[in-house]
């Protein structure tokens, strides 16, 4: 089996034969030596029969080509399928069942993730949003691919010769409505049938209050922007599903209705044939016996009904357009910022001496007002800040008592409870 490295580095040396016979694998489950050799001809031209057969044994040995089972043939890595298919756009379109699974699994970690909040299991807690992030990449990722494969089944079709039969052309577009695009729009309707949405705002307020737990509990703030930026995934996740719904069907569903319309036409037109063959042209396309007078009463018979309509404007958007027309921009004076708005410059703090002075200073009774009786000639931003990562150190005993006390410092007023620091035992 050969490295990863040796693997990207072919890539990258024969990326254009490969993606030819990338595009080659849809049509054919394995390649023969000719069919590999051909392509390379036809990507390099210049190559003799030498170096083109090089090229083939450099493929191989890379293991971007690899051998099959009982026959001589060749086939394409399986990853390297998948990388040059999604970096090009040219990805088959997935299964509905493999969405709903994974949409399924959105409820099961949330479930975990409560259970984790309820027992205070901050690992399991973790791993629960873990599991939702992936879930949450697999999911945007399939529905992104899952739009390309659709927009080149439409292209397709549109692109196919016009004298091929329409249900020909369109049986693929049809089949990924009936299996795709109807089960997805199922899965993200509204409704209370519907999981995904349902399912992904579960996820959020799970999230949203496993954040908060972490916050009071005074939690890791890489934990804490963990939980965050599984839960802005989870709101991006429901736009971007809603988004691919709406351009999946504007794509697949004219093409639907384009077939309909035209097997209702066939019909009709098979019909007026089959009068004209039985009764003849004259007595076929007679006009119908009617007491209207004009057009109407020399029209045929035909399957189309046509009803004229008239746009008008009303009061309220003629005064609008009006009041637009006249519209004249106010100028705005940019606020300039005052001597005084100008923010603190941030404090240089000897923290290893601050500490150093703490150690000689234990036992100490409240930890806030011992650095606001040292240190108060620091900004109470600063302050609250070495209060912070102070009562976290380990190599003293920080115990917090039960009543609370109110510390002032140079702007505002803090309402804690005393954090006794000690020596340990």
């Amino acid at each position: 089996m050969a490295t990863p490295r040796s693997l990207v580095y072919a890539l990258y040396t024969h990326w254009d034969t490969v993606e030819v016979l990338v595009r080659l694998s849809r049509e054919f489950a394995g390649l023969t030596s000719d069919q590999v050799l051909g392509s390379i001809a036809k990507v390099s031209p210049q190559l003799d029969t030498e170096a083109q057969g090089a090229a083939l044994r450099a493929l191989v040995n890379a293991d971007i080509l690899q051998t099959t089972a009982r026959s001589s043939d060749l086939q394409l890595n399986a990853y390297v399928v998948d990388f040059v298919r999604g970096l090009t756009r040219e990805h088959e379109l997935g299964l509905a069942a493999v969405l709903q699974a994974r949409v399924a699994a959105i409820r099961e970690a949330t479930e975990a993730l409560n259970e984790s909040m309820l027992g205070a299991d901050m690992d399991r807690m973790r791993r629960s949003a873990n599991t939702l992030a992936e879930l949450f990449r697999q999911i945007t990722l399939q529905l992104d691919q899952d739009r390309h494969a659709l927009l080149e089944l439409a292209e397709d079709a549109k692109s196919a010769d016009a004298s091929m039969p329409i249900t020909q052309r369109y049986r693929r577009v049809l089949e990924a409505y009936d299996q795709y695009v109807e089960p997805m729009n199922q899965m993200m309707d509204t409704g209370q049938q519907a999981t995904f949405y349902r399912y992904l705002e579960d996820a959020e307020r799970a999230l949203d209050l496993a954040f908060e737990q972490v916050s009071l509990h005074g939690g890791l703030y890489s934990h804490r922007l963990q939980l965050r930026q599984v839960g802005h995934q989870a709101k991006e996740l429901r736009r971007f599903g809603r988004l691919i719904a709406q351009q999946c069907a504007d794509t697949v569903l004219p093409l639907r209705e384009e077939m309909r319309q035209h097997n209702a036409l066939t019909s009709a037109v098979s019909l007026l044939l089959g009068q004209v063959r039985k009764r003849g042209l004259r007595r076929a396309l007679a006009p119908p016996k009617t007491t209207a007078v004009g057009p109407a009463a020399a029209a045929l018979p035909v399957w189309r009904n046509e009803r004229g309509f008239r746009l008008q404007l009303g009061d309220e958007v003629r005064a609008i357009m009006a009041a637009a027309r006249h519209y004249q921009p106010q100028s705005v004076a940019f606020p300039q910022d005052e001597p005084g708005d100008v923010p603190p410059l941030l404090e240089h703090v000897d923290e290893s001496g601050l500490r150093e002075h703490l150690h000689r200073s234990l036992p100490v009774d409240s930890l806030l007002d011992w650095l606001h009786t040292h240190h108060g000639y620091l900004q109470d931003a600063t302050l609250l800040r070495l209060f912070h990562e102070l009562q976290h150190e380990s190599r003293w005993h920080i115990e917090a008592t039960d009543q609370s006390e109110q510390t002032t410092l140079q702007t505002i007023r803090v309402l804690h409870h005393p954090h006794r620091v000690s020596l340990r035992a």
